[in-house]
């Protein structure tokens, strides 16, 4: 009997082991992996070109305020506003232009002494082979100036791990209702 315990012992302690190897390998937090793993081959650079119509009047607005701080109608520059968008990307500057997307996000004024704001956006493209896929902006729109650099920080569908930059220069602006139309060149990396 001692022997027959003796030899489990040793089948119940290579077992424990064994698990235990096994279980430590399966919870890894992070490991290396090949770009190609992941179907992703070399990367491509590819430049955009539409309008983005900010459509804040009329009877169907794209852009809403959505949030204030007590200064903002008394602040310069509207400090503290929140405007969530879903405004047209179309092909042309006119509004009844092609869409070819959306701009889906937020922007916010976030300085106190210039006109600033703060984008934080998707671009959502709906035609032609970017159907489904969408690109991340993340930046300072300092508005005022006559060619803005936004950063683009990533996307996904056909621009999964997007990285590269937007540059927008205003079309026009109805100082009257604030409507606005910008022209973007957007310049992305992408697998």
């Amino acid at each position: 009997m001692a022997q027959t315990l003796h030899k489990h012992k040793h089948a119940i302690i290579t077992l424990f082991l064994f698990t235990f190897l096994l279980h430590g390998e399966s919870h890894k937090f992070s490991r290396k992996l090949s770009p190609k793993s992941l179907g992703l081959k070399k990367q491509k650079l590819s430049h955009l070109h539409f309008y983005f119509q900010d459509i804040v009047g009329g009877d169907h607005p794209t852009a809403l305020r959505v949030a204030q701080a007590p200064i903002t109608n008394t602040s310069k520059t509207g400090f503290g506003a929140v405007v969530m968008i879903d405004d047209p990307l179309t092909m042309g500057p006119e509004r009844t232009s092609k869409i070819v997307g959306r701009a889906q996000g937020i922007y916010a004024s976030a300085d106190l002494s210039q006109t600033g704001l703060l984008m934080v956006l998707n671009y959502v493209f709906v035609e032609g082979k970017y159907n489904g896929s969408t690109l991340s902006i993340l930046g300072r729109n300092s508005v005022l100036s006559p060619v803005r650099e936004l950063p683009i920080v990533g996307g996904s569908g056909l621009f999964r791990f997007a990285r590269g930059y937007a540059l927008a220069k205003t079309h026009f602006f109805n100082t009257s209702n604030g409507d606005a139309c910008v022209e973007y060149d957007v310049y992305v990396e992408h697998y």
